[in-house]
Protein backbone atom coordinates (compact mmCIF):
# COMPACT_ATOMS: atom_id res chain seq x y z
CA UNK A 1 0.00 0.00 0.00
CA UNK A 2 1.34 3.41 -0.85
CA UNK A 3 1.59 6.20 1.73
CA UNK A 4 -1.06 8.15 -0.19
CA UNK A 5 -3.46 5.20 0.00
CA UNK A 6 -2.80 4.78 3.73
CA UNK A 7 -3.46 8.46 4.34
CA UNK A 8 -6.62 8.32 2.22
CA UNK A 9 -7.91 5.46 4.39
CA UNK A 10 -7.51 7.61 7.48
CA UNK A 11 -9.76 10.36 6.13
CA UNK A 12 -9.18 14.00 5.40
CA UNK A 13 -5.83 15.34 6.53
CA UNK A 14 -5.61 18.59 8.48
CA UNK A 15 -4.86 21.72 6.51
CA UNK A 16 -1.11 22.04 5.93
CA UNK A 17 0.85 24.73 7.76
CA UNK A 18 2.19 27.64 5.77
CA UNK A 19 5.05 26.63 3.53
CA UNK A 20 8.32 26.31 5.44
CA UNK A 21 6.66 26.19 8.88
CA UNK A 22 5.58 23.41 11.18
CA UNK A 23 2.66 23.75 13.55
CA UNK A 24 2.73 22.36 17.09
CA UNK A 25 -0.08 19.95 16.14
CA UNK A 26 2.12 18.32 13.50
CA UNK A 27 5.10 17.31 15.64
CA UNK A 28 5.76 16.41 19.26
CA UNK A 29 8.87 18.00 20.72
CA UNK A 30 9.38 15.79 23.77
CA UNK A 31 8.01 12.76 25.53
CA UNK A 32 5.70 13.57 28.42
CA UNK A 33 6.11 12.01 31.86
CA UNK A 34 2.86 10.07 31.33
CA UNK A 35 3.77 8.79 27.84
CA UNK A 36 5.51 5.57 26.80
CA UNK A 37 7.67 4.79 23.78
CA UNK A 38 6.79 1.51 22.07
CA UNK A 39 10.48 0.55 22.08
CA UNK A 40 10.51 0.82 25.88
CA UNK A 41 7.15 -0.90 26.32
CA UNK A 42 8.25 -4.27 24.98
CA UNK A 43 9.38 -6.45 27.87
CA UNK A 44 7.47 -4.44 30.48
CA UNK A 45 6.34 -6.76 33.28
CA UNK A 46 2.58 -7.26 33.69
CA UNK A 47 1.15 -8.10 37.09
CA UNK A 48 -2.35 -9.21 37.97
CA UNK A 49 -4.92 -8.00 40.48
CA UNK A 50 -3.36 -10.37 43.03
CA UNK A 51 0.13 -8.82 42.49
CA UNK A 52 1.34 -12.05 40.86
CA UNK A 53 3.38 -11.90 37.67
CA UNK A 54 1.37 -12.63 34.53
CA UNK A 55 4.09 -12.11 31.92
CA UNK A 56 5.45 -9.25 29.86
CA UNK A 57 4.39 -7.12 26.93
CA UNK A 58 5.56 -8.69 23.66
CA UNK A 59 3.64 -6.57 21.14
CA UNK A 60 1.01 -3.89 20.62
CA UNK A 61 -2.14 -4.32 18.50
CA UNK A 62 -3.19 -1.20 16.55
CA UNK A 63 -6.44 -0.58 14.70
CA UNK A 64 -6.59 0.80 11.16
CA UNK A 65 -6.69 4.37 12.55
CA UNK A 66 -3.39 3.93 14.36
CA UNK A 67 -4.95 3.73 17.83
CA UNK A 68 -3.45 1.19 20.23
CA UNK A 69 -6.16 -1.39 20.89
CA UNK A 70 -4.44 -4.04 23.01
CA UNK A 71 -1.15 -5.09 24.53
CA UNK A 72 -0.13 -8.59 23.57
CA UNK A 73 1.23 -10.26 26.69
CA UNK A 74 3.37 -13.39 26.80
CA UNK A 75 1.69 -15.19 29.71
CA UNK A 76 2.71 -18.33 31.52
CA UNK A 77 5.71 -20.41 30.67
CA UNK A 78 9.13 -20.23 32.25
CA UNK A 79 11.55 -17.52 31.11
CA UNK A 80 9.46 -17.02 27.97
CA UNK A 81 9.44 -20.70 27.01
CA UNK A 82 5.98 -22.19 26.67
CA UNK A 83 4.27 -18.83 27.10
CA UNK A 84 1.08 -18.14 25.21
CA UNK A 85 0.30 -14.73 23.80
CA UNK A 86 -2.90 -13.06 24.97
CA UNK A 87 -4.16 -9.71 23.62
CA UNK A 88 -5.59 -7.73 26.53
CA UNK A 89 -7.64 -4.59 25.84
CA UNK A 90 -5.56 -1.52 26.54
CA UNK A 91 -8.26 -0.14 28.85
CA UNK A 92 -7.57 -2.98 31.30
CA UNK A 93 -4.03 -1.74 32.03
CA UNK A 94 -2.93 0.62 34.75
CA UNK A 95 0.61 1.85 35.21
CA UNK A 96 2.54 1.02 38.36
CA UNK A 97 5.31 3.56 38.97
CA UNK A 98 8.89 2.34 39.06
CA UNK A 99 10.54 2.05 42.43
CA UNK A 100 12.96 4.80 43.30
CA UNK A 101 15.90 2.41 43.12
CA UNK A 102 18.24 2.84 40.19
CA UNK A 103 17.33 0.78 37.13
CA UNK A 104 13.90 -0.35 38.36
CA UNK A 105 11.31 -0.62 35.59
CA UNK A 106 7.71 0.46 35.81
CA UNK A 107 5.15 -2.33 35.58
CA UNK A 108 1.68 -2.61 34.15
CA UNK A 109 -1.21 -3.98 36.22
CA UNK A 110 -4.39 -5.61 34.92
CA UNK A 111 -7.54 -6.39 36.87
CA UNK A 112 -7.25 -10.05 35.84
CA UNK A 113 -5.31 -12.92 37.37
CA UNK A 114 -2.99 -15.54 35.93
CA UNK A 115 -5.62 -18.22 36.63
CA UNK A 116 -8.33 -16.34 34.70
CA UNK A 117 -6.00 -15.73 31.75
CA UNK A 118 -4.94 -19.39 31.66
CA UNK A 119 -8.43 -20.24 30.36
CA UNK A 120 -8.36 -17.56 27.62
CA UNK A 121 -7.57 -18.72 24.08
CA UNK A 122 -4.25 -17.66 22.61
CA UNK A 123 -4.20 -14.52 20.44
CA UNK A 124 -3.98 -15.36 16.72
CA UNK A 125 -2.36 -12.63 14.61
CA UNK A 126 -2.91 -12.60 10.87
CA UNK A 127 -0.12 -14.33 9.00
CA UNK A 128 2.36 -12.09 7.25
CA UNK A 129 1.88 -12.52 3.48
CA UNK A 130 4.76 -14.23 1.71
CA UNK A 131 5.44 -12.24 -1.47
CA UNK A 132 7.13 -15.25 -3.09
CA UNK A 133 4.00 -17.40 -2.96
CA UNK A 134 1.19 -14.84 -3.20
CA UNK A 135 -0.25 -14.10 -6.62
CA UNK A 136 1.44 -17.02 -8.36
CA UNK A 137 4.90 -16.14 -7.12
CA UNK A 138 4.73 -12.53 -8.29
CA UNK A 139 5.51 -9.80 -5.77
CA UNK A 140 2.44 -7.97 -4.50
CA UNK A 141 1.85 -4.53 -3.07
CA UNK A 142 0.06 -5.90 0.01
CA UNK A 143 -3.32 -4.48 -1.01
CA UNK A 144 -6.48 -6.58 -0.81
CA UNK A 145 -7.46 -8.45 -3.98
CA UNK A 146 -9.81 -6.57 -6.31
Amino acid sequence: MTAAAAIAMLGAAPAPAAEGTVSSSQVIGAQGADEWLASQLRGTPVIGADNQSIGEVVDVLFDRNGQARAFVVGAGGVMGLGAKEIAIDIGEFHGVPALTTEGARPKLRVSLTREVLAAVPEFKPLPVPDPTTANGGEATDGAAPR
